[in-house]
Parts: structure tokens; sequence; C-alpha cells
């Protein structure tokens, strides 16, 4: 089996492949000060709990982390933990088969080039990858699979927890839709403005990438993923597909076009 790590600023999500099935995942908060010891226990005690998962040996490791603080220890993790498995970390030399159109392609987050990657592989280009993660991140995607650019926006729990602090009279509230669009109450009021809020930037944004990345921008396939897409899905019209393991699917590609065979 081939196990997934897609470390995010937030959260990180972690995949187990049977083939090219997920056969197991998890979610799990990022926290920059795990050490590999506490990392390898919390991995361990994760796969250790389900019968499928602790009968079948890891075969193979791919990684990418938005958090260096994470990636440092996740390589020490794979060295000390899991020495004779292959593993493949996305980085600066790995192959992706990805053509990167921009003036620095090296700024692009790993995760957004892996994203690109899966999104042409499952549903061909040209395509739009909305992201809802810490921050809300659009990247676009070409007929021929080139990753052209994207935009990025305040996530929504962030947007969220500024309005509770910087609002005098505003507080966190629970993400959730309200009854109405016309808000009768506070908490009301800031759910409905931050959940079609967000939809209608999604549709904003996409509708005017599309029209940048297509002749027809109906040619143009939206597919969402990220811990909060479930949110936003019934509200943003232009949304075409959700693909919550986009990630994991694209760190499982990178992983077969590199095909290591002892851990780096």
């Amino acid at each position: 089996m081939l196990l997934t790590i897609d470390v995010g600023n937030t959260q990180t999500t972690l995949g187990l492949f049977d083939g090219e099935d997920v056969a197991e995942h998890w979610r799990i908060s990022t926290d920059p000060r795990r050490t590999a010891d506490e990392l390898a226990v919390l991995l361990q005690g994760l796969m250790g709990n389900h019968t499928a998962v602790r009968e079948a040996a890891v075969e193979g490791l791919a990684i990418c982390s938005s958090v260096p603080a994470v990636l440092h220890e996740l390589r020490e993790v794979t060295r000390r933990y899991y020495g004779d498995v292959p593993a493949v970390i996305v980085e600066p030399g790995v192959k992706t088969g990805v053509h990167v159109l921009m003036d620095n392609p090296k700024e692009v987050g790993a995760d957004r080039i892996v994203n690109a990657l899966a999104a042409n592989h499952l549903y061909g280009g040209p395509c739009i990858v909305v992201d809802f993660g810490t921050a809300t991140t659009f990247d676009a995607v070409n007929a021929r699979g080139d990753y052209v650019g994207g935009a990025i926006a305040p996530g929504i729990e962030i947007s969220v927890e500024a309005l509770g602090v910087r609002g005098a009279q505003l507080r966190k509230i629970e993400l959730a839709r309200p009854r109405n669009v016309i808000g009768k109450n506070t908490v009301e009021g800031m759910q409905s403005g931050i959940l079609y809020g967000f939809a209608g930037q999604v549709d904003g944004l996409v509708e005017r990438m599309a029209r940048e990345l297509a002749k027809d921008p109906d040619d143009v396939q939206v597919i969402a993923t990220g811990g909060l897409a479930p949110l936003v899905l019934g509200e943003a019209t232009t949304i075409d597909v959700h693909e919550p393991w986009l990630t994991l699917i694209g760190l499982r590609l990178v992983y077969e076009r590199n095909r290591p065979t002892a851990a780096g």
C-alpha cells in the first residue's frame, strides 16, 4: 500500500492507497511543534486501529507540505521509521509532468501543482481547481495540462476568525447554513455573509478565469476540493465536481512517475 501525506497550514490529510483506490483516510491538525517521534506514533496509531490496514504493509510514501517545519520532521520519520520504504517528497527536482507557466515557478506550492496534475489526469483540461483550505486557492490548467496560474483568497475559517476578533459586537460562529439569506440575528447574518459571500466569490472568480482560460468558458471543468468544500458546494453554481481526495490522488501519480527504490 502507498501512504500519501498532504500537510496543509491547518490540517494534514493522509490517505492509504490500495492500487488506485483510497482504502482509508484521515484528517489531523497540523502542528509544527510535533517531533518526528510524535508523528510516527500518530501515524502508527491511526493505521493500527484498522484491521485491513494493520495487516497490509506500507510499501511506499508520497509527501507534500506547505509547512517547512513539519516537512523537516517528516523527512526524519521516513528515515527512522520507514527507512526501507521508497519515499517521494514533492519538491524541486521531482518529476510531476506539469509545466508551470509562472513568472517564478518555484513560488507555486507543491500541493497546487499536485492538484493540477490530478485534475488534468481525472478530468482533462482546461480546468480550474478550487481548493477550500486555510486559503481558498483557484488554479487554472490549460488544455495541454500546463499550470497557467491562479488566484488566492482568504479562507473561510480565517475570515470567520477575523470577524470575531476585529468586530466589537461580533463573535466566532458555527460554519452552518442559516435559515435565510436575510439573517434575523447577528449569528445568522454572519453565517449568511460567509456562506453566500464565499459562494459568490467562487462563482465570480471562476467565471472570470474561465473566460481567460478557454475560447468557450463552458469547456472548462471546475473541480472543488479541500476540507471546507462541502460547505459551499450547494451554493456555488460554477462547481462541476467535488473530489475530496484530489491532492492525495495527485501524490499517488507523482509517486508512480518517480518510482523510487529507496527512501529519500
